[in-house]
């Protein structure tokens, strides 16, 4: 049926002096293209183990356009949230995910939804994995009353289900994740936890403490360091006496991912996630990744790296381009069904967008509201010791 496409094209071309191709492209169905195709990724480094991950990976078409869909949508978000704060419409902290995306895909393609999951201020990107759609997430960033926190949590502090949030204290959701695998193990219904930190983090004392408790009572914990070369402005090389941060728990197994392929974070999860539900313990990912902005808006990210490094990591290994070029490789795809997708997204994100900077903040009389969950209401002291609000959840 290409074929003759091709040549009825071809014959148009030649009659009408015009080029058709186009309209023959859009025209292509389902069949045309390529259901599946098997990927040579790289292999990963490990620790402590005699097996890891495979060296192949199958992608389905289906699941190549989810995971590009996904990887776009948290750019094109994160974008957006750059422009904002540029306005000064979003206040505050506000750091930024673009160039990690595919630590964020990878991982939730390789686990439930019943699993959970805790992370970092560096949290839009695992927001908007975890359920939480763009409007709720740029509303959160805005302060407004549609906020998923209804603007009282901003930038680092966004909850879904089975998901945990951001944490502004560097290091301090570690403990926390290995207390939620606890309660996994406690509870005997086969879900772990991913506990994701930063290179910045990985010298703190309370994430070898955590390791210490995960390794003795064998907790499902996949502990996951993404590696973006820095921790604010200062470089992995000069802030760790080793960079090998995969064999920093020691006596836990360790594996060294590339995190700008989705691929292989997809493989290296799943991996991971076997080794924790076999009741083996936990073990530690490292993915080597890379953020695009500054550590966060109030950096502009090229004081202690050049203009020159950032672009070659855009040209050489971005994330979604990768995954895009590979499936126009193997005829997975089309160029134009991209160009709908982005289309489509841009729509979402601008609509977001424009809720986010009109939906109402929220009222004073709300400020003490849900501090806890499912409780009766309970006063608190307001501004002052004699002046009480009433908090409902």
């Amino acid at each position: 049926m290409q074929n003759m496409l091709t040549i009825i094209s071809n014959a148009l071309c030649r009659i009408t002096g015009r080029n058709v191709g186009t309209r023959v492209v859009v025209s292509r169905s389902f069949a045309d293209f390529t259901p599946q195709a098997t990927f040579d990724i790289k292999k990963c480094d490990m620790h402590r183990l005699e097996d890891g991950p495979p060296l192949k990976a199958e992608l389905t078409r289906d699941q190549g356009l989810q995971y590009y869909r996904t990887m776009q949508t948290v750019r094109r978000m994160e974008l957006k949230a750059d422009q904002l704060y540029k306005q000064k419409i979003i206040r505050g902290f506000c750091h930024l995910y673009d160039g990690q995306e595919a630590c964020a895909a990878g991982i939730e393609a390789a686990i439930t939804p019943s699993d959970h999951l805790i992370t970092a201020y560096r949290a839009h990107g695992y927001t908007f994995t975890r359920g939480v759609s763009i409007k709720e997430i740029l509303a959160e960033l805005t302060g407004r009353k549609g906020g998923v926190a209804k603007g009282k949590g901003g930038s680092m502090h966004m909850y879904a289900p089975h998901f945990y949030g951001g944490n502004g204290i560097v290091g301090a959701q570690v403990p926390l994740g290995a207390g939620i695998a606890l309660a996994c193990l406690y509870q005997g219904n086969n879900q772990i936890c991913v506990t994701l930190y930063g290179d910045g983090a990985a010298n703190q004392g309370q994430l070898f403490e955590s390791f210490n408790m995960a390794a003795l009572w064998k907790l499902p914990c996949i502990f996951i360091c993404e590696n973006n070369k820095y921790g604010m402005g200062t470089s992995v090389e000069r802030a760790s006496a080793s960079t090998d941060y995969y064999k920093r728990g020691d006596y836990i197994p360790g594996i060294r991912v590339d995190g700008m392929d989705v691929l292989c974070v997809r493989e290296a999860t799943k991996f991971a996630a076997d080794h924790c539900r076999s009741g083996k313990g936990p073990i530690i990912m490292e993915l080597q990744t890379y953020r695009y902005h500054g550590h966060s808006m109030s950096d502009p990210g090229v004081s202690y790296r050049t203009r020159e490094e950032i672009q070659e990591v855009r040209s050489k290994s971005d994330p979604i381009s990768l995954l895009k070029e590979r499936m126009l490789t193997n005829n997975m795809a089309s160029v134009e069904e991209f160009k709908e997708i982005d289309i489509e997204i841009r729509k979402q994100v601008e609509d977001a967008a424009q809720f986010a900077t009109s939906d109402p903040e929220p009222p004073l009389e709300e400020l003490c509201n849900h501090i806890f969950s499912n409780s009766p209401p309970l006063e608190v002291r307001g501004t002052h010791p004699w002046a009480k609000l009433k908090s409902i959840s």
